[in-house]
C-alpha cells in the first residue's frame, strides 16, 4: 500500500486524484497540505490523515509519493523539492512555467532515480490509443496535416473557489491561461499520436474576450491558434480556448494520403476514417471525459503501475518536447515570427 501526499487540496485533488488514489486499492492518502489550512483539515478529518502545516512538514511524514495538484507556478519547485527527498511524484500539468523549470525537473528525476509523472491524460484515452495504432498501421496512409482543438466556456465553474476571480484567470499563480490549462494537453497528444515532435510554431496568444470580476482583461491568454511544423515535416494547427460558449470541442482530425480520421468529432463515434472513395470505418470505444462529465482519467492508475515498475511512460522527459512547443508559441506570439525550436 503506498503512502500518498495530496499538496493541494483543491478541485482537481478532491475530484480526481484522491477518489482514484482510494479506488485503485493500492494507496492510502496519509497527509495533505493546502495553503487554505481549513481545507486541508477537513479533507484530513475525512480521510483520516495528517493535516501538515507545511510542504517541508508533508514531505518529512514518510509518504511514499506525492501528488503535486498546486497552482501552475509552484509546480517545479515542489516537484524538484520532493524528488531530492526522494519521494515519487505525480505533478499536474503544465509541469512547469519556463523551459527552464520543466528541464529542471527532468534532471531532478533522472538524479533521484524517483518516478516523476505528468498528467498528461490524453494519452491514456483508449480512443486516442487506438488512433495511435491505426495511424502506425497505416490505415489513412502517410499524414499530411492534422488539426487539433481543445475548447470549452473557460474554467470559472472548475476552480474550487469559483468565478471570474479564480486564480486560473491569476498571472502570478496561472502564469498563462489557455495554452497552459488546455492547449499542452493537444500539443502533446500530437507528439504522441504522431510520435513526432514539433520543430517550428507560429502562434497568437491572446486574451480576446474574458474579464476579470472588475470586469478587466484577465492577466493571461483565453485563446491560442498555432501552426505547428513536425520534425516529420506534417505541418498541422492546435487550438486551445476559453471561449467556446457552446459544446466542448476537444476533437482531433489527421489527414493522410489514403483518407481523413476524426477522433472524438462530432458524429459521437470515438474515431471516424473516411477513405478516398467515401467509404467509412466506425469505432465506438469511449467518450471523452468533460468538467461536466467525470470519469476515471486513468491518471493514477497509471502512475500506481508506475510506481510498480519503477519509471513513468509519461515521464518530465517525454513531455519536455510539448512544453518547447508552449512556450515556443508564446514567443513566437509576443515577437510575431515563427519560432524555431530545433535547427
Amino acid at each position: 500500500m503506498y503512502r500518498i501526499g495530496i499538496i493541494g487540496c483543491g478541485k482537481i485533488a478532491q475530484v480526481r486524484h484522491i477518489p482514484e488514489y482510494i479506488a485503485s486499492g493500492k494507496a492510502e492518502i496519509t497527509a495533505l497540505y493546502d495553503i487554505n489550512k481549513e481545507r486541508a483539515e477537513e479533507l484530513a478529518s475525512k480521510y483520516n490523515a495528517k493535516a501538515c502545516k507545511t510542504i517541508d512538514e508533508l514531505l518529512s511524514s514518510g509518504v511514499d509519493a506525492v501528488s503535486v495538484c498546486t497552482s501552475n507556478t509552484t509546480h517545479a519547485e515542489i516537484s524538484v523539492k520532493a524528488l531530492e527527498k526522494r519521494i515519487n511524484v505525480l505533478c499536474e500539468k503544465p509541469m512547469s512555467v519556463t523551459l527552464a523549470e520543466a528541464e529542471a525537473m527532468a534532471a531532478a528525476a533522472e538524479k533521484s532515480g524517483k518516478v516523476l509523472m505528468i498528467g498528461q491524460n490524453q494519452r491514456l484515452n483508449r480512443t486516442h490509443q487506438e488512433a495511435k495504432a491505426l495511424i502506425e498501421r497505416g490505415d489513412i496512409g502517410r499524414v499530411i496535416s492534422f488539426r487539433t482543438i481543445f475548447g470549452h466556456g473557460g474554467p470559472e465553474t472548475w476552480s474550487i473557489d469559483p468565478g471570474k476571480n479564480t486564480w486560473f484567470f491569476d498571472k502570478s499563480k496561472a502564469s498563462m491561461g489557455a495554452m497552459a490549462d488546455l492547449g499542452i494537453h493537444k500539443t502533446d497528444l500530437i507528439d504522441y499520436l504522431l510520435d513526432d515532435e514539433v520543430v517550428k510554431v507560429s502562434a497568437v496568444v491572446s486574451t480576446l474576450d474574458k474579464k476579470d470580476g472588475n470586469g478587466n482583461p484577465i492577466g493571461v491568454d483565453d485563446n491560442a491558434i498555432c501552426i505547428y511544423t513536425m520534425k516529420s515535416g506534417i505541418v498541422g494547427t492546435m487550438e486551445a480556448s476559453w471561449t467556446y460558449y457552446g459544446a466542448e470541442d476537444n476533437s482531433t482530425t489527421i489527414y493522410g494520403t489514403e483518407g481523413i480520421m476524426t477522433i472524438y468529432g462530432p458524429s459521437g463515434h470515438s474515431i471516424v476514417i473516411i477513405r478516398k472513395d467515401g467509404s467509412q470505418v466506425l469505432y465506438d470505444i469511449d467518450r471523452m471525459q468533460t468538467n461536466d462529465a467525470q470519469t476515471s482519467s486513468g491518471v493514477i492508475d497509471e502512475f500506481i503501475l508506475s510506481l510498480e515498475r519503477g519509471y513513468a511512460d509519461i515521464s518530465a522527459k517525454s513531455v519536455l518536447p510539448a512544453m518547447r512547443a508552449v512556450f515556443g508559441a508564446l514567443e513566437s506570439s509576443r515577437t510575431g515570427k515563427e519560432v524555431i525550436l530545433y535547427d
